[in-house]
């Protein structure tokens, strides 16, 4: 028990160290991609951060597995280099005990990573793909940053806010507003005091602009037409239809279990397999930590990481290969499962059955 507790703790800190640091990497990335949309005026960017939150059970799938892995490799590695694991072996601890106590480690991993596969990754993607929905239907006003210019209609229009406020009926409302429209050889630019976003009933959208000063002229020439009005309205690109695409991923798993739908079918092999994917790579990673005494306890690493981006690559060509109808669903995914349980025969030094190695003898 005193040994299960110390592996434990020695997995656990490092696969939260590895899984923390993967974690921010991609979080950064995929932050970057939706910042660069909020400033194209593609998102509003109050849904950045609930957008991040709704990807985060989707990313600990590919992450936790991954991060268990490497975490066997570096703890055992490090045991391995400094001798550790060699005293604890004399001590009458075998490696059958080590691969044990590992693999009952790994079930907490399994428990965690299910109910990120079964439950909270699908909730997460639908709630996603709900809110990018509902970002389509913002108008120009709603995703306007103050302070910034902002470019829209194809970069035909560009606007800028001074500041951002809201009006007593709790509607947005610019303050100082410049458009610039036209493009071409004589633009217009429009300066005012006020602008907000009206929806008539038969679903056209403008924004009306207050107390405007319009310039209109060729760059470079001096007869600009200057005139004023007390309104003004830009009419707005329609509303995409809100439509949710319910894709098999944003599917509960209780909807899954039992559908004819190829679709459908590698969506539940692909969650079943996730719970696979661990205990397999335990059965893997303990052998393979094994580390001489002249050798450095990272030089696992890169094999381990190759390895595991192959096991994962394979599995999703197969949910996309069964998704299509190229490969059977009685084979699906379970053969790449099969493929690498092989792979611990030679990671393993086992030999082959007693039958075939006199049958290669006898071939000779």
């Amino acid at each position: 028990m005193i040994v299960f507790r110390y592996l434990s703790r020695q997995l656990l800190q490092t696969m939260g160290a590895v899984t923390l640091v993967l974690l921010v990497v991609a979080l950064t990335g995929r932050f970057i991609q939706y910042l660069g949309q909020a400033v194209a005026g593609e998102l509003a960017t109050d849904a950045l951060f609930l957008l991040m939150f709704y990807r985060l059970p989707d990313f600990l799938l590919v992450i936790l597995p991954l991060a268990f892995f490497l975490a066997i490799l570096l703890v055992y590695g490090r045991m391995y280099a400094e001798n550790e694991m060699v005293a604890l072996l004399a001590s009458g601890f075998s490696e059958n005990a080590l691969l044990r106590k590992t693999l009952g480690f790994s079930a907490l991993v399994v428990v965690v990573v299910g109910v990120l596969a079964l439950a909270l990754a699908p909730s997460g993607i639908r709630k996603m793909e709900e809110l990018l929905q509902a970002q389509k239907e913002l108008t120009e006003v709603d995703l306007i940053n103050a302070g910034q210019f902002q470019s829209f209609a194809g970069g035909k229009r560009v606007t800028h806010a001074e500041a951002v406020a809201s009006d007593g009926r709790g509607e947005r409302l610019l303050q100082g507003v410049f458009v610039a429209t036209g493009g071409g050889s004589a633009p217009s630019i429009l300066l005012a005091e006020s602008a907000r976003p009206v929806v008539e009933a038969d679903g056209s959208r403008f924004m009306r602009l207050d107390n405007v000063i319009q310039y209109e002229g060729v760059p470079g020439r001096g007869d600009f037409t200057v005139s004023r009005s007390a309104m003004q309205a830009i009419r707005l690109p329609d509303a995409r239809e809100r439509e949710l695409i319910l894709e098999e991923t944003t599917l509960p798993t209780r909807a899954l279990i039992g559908q004819a739908d190829l679709a459908k079918i590698a969506e539940l092999q692909w969650r079943l397999s996730l719970l696979l994917l661990v205990p397999i790579l335990t059965l893997i990673g303990v052998p393979l930590s094994r580390v001489p005494p002249r050798q450095g306890r990272y030089s696992r690493l890169v094999p381990a990481a190759l390895l595991y981006a192959a096991y994962f690559v394979l599995l999703q060509y197969c949910r996309d290969a069964v998704a299509t109808g190229s490969l059977a669903p009685e084979l699906g995914l379970w053969w790449v499962h099969g493929l690498f349980v092989l792979l611990l025969l030679p990671i393993n030094g086992m030999r082959l059955p007693s039958f075939l190695r006199n049958r290669r003898l006898a071939d000779v």
